[in-house]
């Protein structure tokens, strides 16, 4: 046996996922270079690890006993970096934070210079929908989550980070009468909802409450990303987040598309059960933050004043 600390990471990551794409998407390596290393592990085995049926990789009885060997010497091969970090003073352990999906515009901006600091940290960050990500942490699974729309059956505590600006937006080719009536606009307006779930939505269709506009409902979509670029293929209009599309305003791909009563704002904020012991790495990071947001905001956000 000659196998080496990445082929066994590289399995772990096809096991967890039940597939050579998305375990090369989430190990940040190609495709062909997955298979490769995947082949080279399984070809010290005499019995098969996996089998393939038809275009779908299945793990076989010895591959998950494998597999749960290949995690242990994962785990001891951390723990022995989180030991030397550590007796050389320096803060180590598992930061794990849950962030609703249009946060990860946001999110990777206050976590880069805590993470440049302490490198014996590792980030554990699910990004999913909102629901999800309040589920984790009524569960007490992450040390804290990233929300735009506060929970109210949870007891909390909250840091706001940035203020979150809804505009109506569509593709660039439809011209739209300035002083028309808000019902008027939306009365034919084809929309795109995000998935039920999702933080934005739930501000979408409250605004659309409030206000008494009904709306000509036109597909759902279960992503930022898949709403976006619906928007600029033409096949409709949302109320989306404008950190999620500067690149596309400078770019002139979309257009605001100003009314009564947008943007809707809000804010983005990190917030944790009101009862949490945090460990030394999560306290670090909210301290971080408490001295550091500001800064942050000034530094990577400067263009969101101008809209």
């Amino acid at each position: 046996m000659n196998y080496t600390l990445n082929q066994l990471q590289i399995f772990l990551k096809v096991v967890q996922t039940q597939s050579v794409t998305k375990a090369s998407e989430e190990l940040h390596l190609t495709q062909p270079a997955v298979s490769i290393q995947l082949k080279n592990f399984q070809d010290q085995f005499d019995i098969p690890l996996t089998e393939v049926v038809g275009r779908k990789i299945y793990i076989t009885d010895f591959g998950r006993e494998i597999a749960v060997s290949a995690e242990n010497i994962i785990n001891q091969v951390y723990a022995i970096n989180y030991k030397t970090l550590a007796f050389k003073g320096q803060l180590t352990g598992k930061l794990r934070i849950s962030v609703v999906s249009t946060g990860k515009y946001v999110m990777p901006y206050f976590l880069s210079e805590f993470m440049n600091l302490n490198p014996g940290v590792e980030l554990l960050m699910d990004v999913t929908n909102k629901n999800k990500v309040i589920k984790s942490l009524e569960n007490n699974e992450v040390d804290a989550a990233l929300v735009s729309v506060l929970p109210n059956n949870l007891n909390i505590e909250k840091l706001d980070l940035l203020q979150n600006k809804l505009f109506l937006v569509g593709n660039v080719k439809t011209k739209f009468k300035r002083g028309a009536k808000v019902n008027e606009i939306f009365q034919d307006l084809p929309l795109i909802f995000r998935e039920k779930g999702s933080g934005t939505r739930h501000t979408m269709e409250q605004f659309f409450a409030q206000n008494d506009i009904s709306v000509l409902k036109k597909m759902e979509l279960t992503s930022n990303e898949a709403v976006k670029q619906a928007v600029m293929a033409g096949l409709g209009y949302s109320i989306m987040p404008l950190i999620g599309i500067g690149n596309e305003l400078q770019l002139n791909q979309i257009q605001i598309i100003p009314i009564k009563g947008l943007p809707i704002t809000t804010t983005w904020s990190l917030i944790w059960l009101k009862e949490k012991k945090h460990a030394p790495v999560s306290q670090a990071f909210l301290d971080h933050l408490t001295l550091q947001k500001s800064e942050i905001v000034h530094n990577k956000f400067s263009w969101y004043e101008q809209y």
